[in-house]
């Protein structure tokens, strides 16, 4: 939450928070998982579309099938409203994020409504069913998750043992991809939830999605640039 509360100020646009699940974790593991009541995640919800004129919404997150049904309930009924799922299913360090019996709740309840999905290569060798290990298995794996889910893919390749840092975009019409030299030795937390929210921000600001992936990852070599160390840990500038 903290990443993508730096992302959107860093593109320029205010983002309001919904508290999920409160995670006490480190880059090396996850200790403690608490979520939140599915009734407190409506609340909040309500309580941001009651005061601010929301134009996108990312979710990362979501652990739970009350929480995701409480998601998609609300986000239904909010016409217009540009989407970005990241569907956090798996920590960096191992744990489960998302309980099984939630895997059906995303994919039947939530991503139906995204403009965007952005599996990283373990979430879309699941969403797609099948491994996503080499360059050329990122546009398959980004075609059926489209075929199945009728959303925008980015499929991000940063845990890919390639020279550059590559992501693959597939809206169903055009495809390409997206590369940056690869930041050797620097792994900061919260990569792939700021690479999302920079995504939602730019939407935010009226960019067409293909151009808001390119200004977010543009987003994302200025933030490893500007990476700055805070204990023994790395954090994107």
């Amino acid at each position: 939450m903290q990443a993508d509360l730096r992302a959107f100020a860093g593109v320029g646009v205010h983002g309001a928070s919904v508290v999920t699940c409160v995670t006490a974790q480190t880059p090396s593991e996850v200790t403690a998982i608490q979520s939140a009541k599915a009734s407190v995640v409506e609340a909040q919800l309500d309580a941001v579309f009651a005061i601010l004129p929301v134009s996108a919404v990312k979710t990362g997150m979501l652990f739970s099938r009350p929480i995701i049904d409480a998601v998609a309930k609300r986000l239904a009924k909010r016409r217009g409203l540009q989407l970005v799922i990241d569907p956090v299913m798996i920590s960096s360090s191992g744990t489960p994020l998302l309980k099984p019996s939630a895997e059906a709740a995303l994919n039947k309840r939530l991503l139906p409504l995204a403009k965007l999905v952005t599996p990283n290569l373990d979430e879309a060798a699941a969403l797609a069913g099948h491994p996503v290990c080499e360059p050329e298995d990122m546009g398959d794996a980004a075609r059926a998750i489209h075929e199945r889910f009728g959303c925008a893919v980015l499929v991000k390749g940063g845990h890919m043992k390639t020279t550059d840092a590559i992501d693959l975009f597939y809206d169903g019409k055009e495809e390409f991809l997206l590369s940056a030299p690869r930041v050797r030795r620097m792994s900061p937390p919260g990569t792939g939830c700021t690479y999302s929210a920079a995504i939602t921000a730019f939407l935010a600001k009226g960019e067409p999605l293909a151009r808001a992936v390119e200004l977010a990852k543009q987003h994302m070599v200025r933030a490893f640039a500007g990476a700055y160390r805070a204990g023994k840990q790395t954090f994107l500038g």
